[in-house]
């Protein structure tokens, strides 16, 4: 019997070289993750300290103002892009579905639906007015995006998640970040010095500064301030409040589709955010009672450290020339917006207490 000979395309070298490709991207990944993940360790480090300097800022912020401090010190080396460009996608898209365990609608609940509205109205009013203010000012229509979601939600997750679907650059991103912080502390000092002029309860000083304060650790030492109730019910606000980031980026993901398909440039769509539908599902779990209050807690610091390893890339990206570049106005977009949400949500406070 004639045994044909073996092709060439048979045999261990049947794929040649491209068997190696998928592994060579990956290997290529490896100098940019390590040191997005080094970045992020040290954020971390720097925040168990305990400095007062480092205080009020979370680890996600660190992690960016370290990334960006390596960056324009000693410069990002080039083999390290591809590997930041994988950290800002799957890492964070798990941070914010992990983030969903966080809340339970048991919690949002208990502010009652008087405070949900309040929340709603303030949120959805202050991300419309932020870019509105924004156009204005002749801030870019990305950056006032961002800077609306993180003011109008919860600071640093909500524009990393928003920036999912705007695709805005890392310096953009930066900015909203730094903006989004250097007024949400502001407010964490501001607010205890206020309320001891104010006309308001310790549940309605919760109120306010769960639904106003940008960052949950910001409101955490806002409320804490005028005591255990009004620290436990500005928390319980504010987790409510980060509930509404998965309805604003499934909008701004509809939105940004609808207008991609009515001037489509050649650029493609633009990807629809289904990771919310993740946090969501989170959120019903972690109502369940099926997790155990201290998995729950590892989770969070599992998201924490997910979003400060996306956030250390995005600071290795980013290039302050191109940051100090924008100028004055989006800082002013950003006091302009918490100054809105901040009195819009004091007014709505007033009459909530006055029930």
């Amino acid at each position: 019997m004639n045994i044909p000979p073996p092709s060439e395309s048979s045999g261990p070298t049947s794929s040649g070289p491209n068997n190696f490709a998928p592994n060579r991207a990956r290997l290529n990944r490896l100098p940019g993750l390590a040191l997005a993940a080094a970045v992020a360790a040290t954020a971390f480090a720097l925040k168990a300290t305990s400095l007062p300097i480092v205080a009020s800022l979370s680890p996600l912020m660190l992690a960016i103002l370290i990334g960006m401090s390596v960056r324009n010190l000693w410069g990002r080396p080039e083999a390290a892009r591809a590997g930041l460009a994988a950290a800002l996608r799957a890492p964070l898209r798990l941070g914010i579905v992990l983030l969903g365990l966080q809340v339970t609608l048991a919690e949002i609940l208990a502010i009652g639906w008087a405070g949900l509205a309040i929340l709603t109205l303030a949120v959805a009013a202050t991300f419309l007015f932020t870019i509105w203010i924004g156009h204005q000012l002749g801030v870019p229509r990305g950056l006032t995006t961002l800077i609306a979601a993180g003011t109008s939600v919860c600071g640093a997750s909500a524009i990393v998640a928003a920036n999912t679907v705007v695709r805005d650059e890392d310096e953009s991103v930066a900015y909203a970040l730094a903006t989004v912080t250097l007024f949400g502390t502001i407010a964490m000092f501001g607010y205890p010095v206020l309320a001891s002029v104010l006309p308001l309860g310790e549940l309605a000083y919760g109120l306010w500064s769960g639904a106003s304060v940008h960052e949950v650790a910001q409101v955490v030492a806002a409320g804490f301030t005028r005591g255990e109730t009004s620290g436990e019910f500005a928390t319980v606000t504010k987790l409510a409040r980060v509930l509404m980031l998965a309805p604003l980026i499934l909008l701004m993901g509809l939105w940004a589709q609808r207008l991609s398909s009515r001037h489509d440039a050649g650029s493609g769509r633009t990807p629809m955010p289904w990771f919310v539908f993740g946090f969501l599902a989170m959120v019903l779990i972690a109502g369940t009672g099926w997790i155990a209050a201290e998995w729950r807690s590892g989770a969070g610091l599992v998201t924490q450290a997910l979003l400060a390893f996306a956030l250390a890339a995005v600071g290795l990206e980013t290039d302050l020339r191109k940051l100090v570049a924008q100028g004055w106005r989006p800082l002013a977009l950003g006091a302009a917006a918490t100054a809105f949400i901040a009195s819009t949500t004091l007014m709505l406070t007033w009459l909530w207490q006055g029930r």
